[in-house]
């Protein structure tokens, strides 16, 4: 694989919806073996701390969310409706934040993803959550793995790519903060809804 460019920690050293915004058109990758899974970050959420009522740092802190508060530029995993979500701790100091990544546009081990995850239309292979942690193998085990080298087993790369950024409300909260948290590349067909 090609040399890259990772984000150091600062990167992720700020607001849970800044992060959200700079992950998008950057490339997340997983090591299995001596492949790369991965592709390009399309579709992500941010969430807060005490304050959130959709965030899992709502009602404060536990043994499986005190990620949350720990260094940023970590993964954060957790299960909802038996699906691990993916999300990378994001907040500035003595703070509490994480973005959850909710879609990929594969690109690097397309064909070990689809025997994880078997399915006809690679549009339906990472287009959501749960979906894209299936693919890439992804469960509660690498929870609190760092993401800003190269070395570690979940990294995210840098790229550049132009694109429009596009809002909504954030998907499946039954309570939400009163202002847009989901953000997506604008017309990117591995986008998990075709809500705005």
């Amino acid at each position: 694989m090609m040399t890259v460019e990772v984000f150091p920690l600062r990167f992720y050293e700020e607001s849970p919806e800044i992060v959200a915004k700079n992950l998008l058109g950057k490339f997340l990758f997983k090591r299995e073996d001596d492949a790369f899974l991965g592709g390009l970050i399309v579709e992500t959420e941010a969430y807060y701390g005490f304050e959130d009522p959709a965030s899992r740092a709502f009602g404060g802190i536990k043994n499986y969310n005190i990620t949350m508060q720990e260094e940023p530029g970590r993964v954060f995993i957790y299960n909802v409706h038996k699906y691990w979500m993916l999300n990378i701790v994001a907040h500035g100091p003595n703070r509490i934040g994480a973005v959850l990544i909710r879609a990929l546009q594969p690109t690097e081990g397309i064909e070990i993803m689809k025997r994880n995850r078997p399915v006809r239309e690679i549009t339906d292979l990472t287009t959501g959550p749960g979906k894209l942690t299936l693919a890439l193998g992804i469960d509660k085990h690498l929870n609190g793995v760092p993401v800003t080298s190269s070395e570690s087993q979940i990294f995210v790369a840098n790229n550049n790519v132009k694109f429009e950024i596009g809002s909504s409300r954030r998907i499946g909260v039954k309570k939400d903060l009163n202002q847009n948290l989901r953000f997506f590349i604008k017309g990117n067909e591995f986008v998990s809804t075709k809500r705005e």
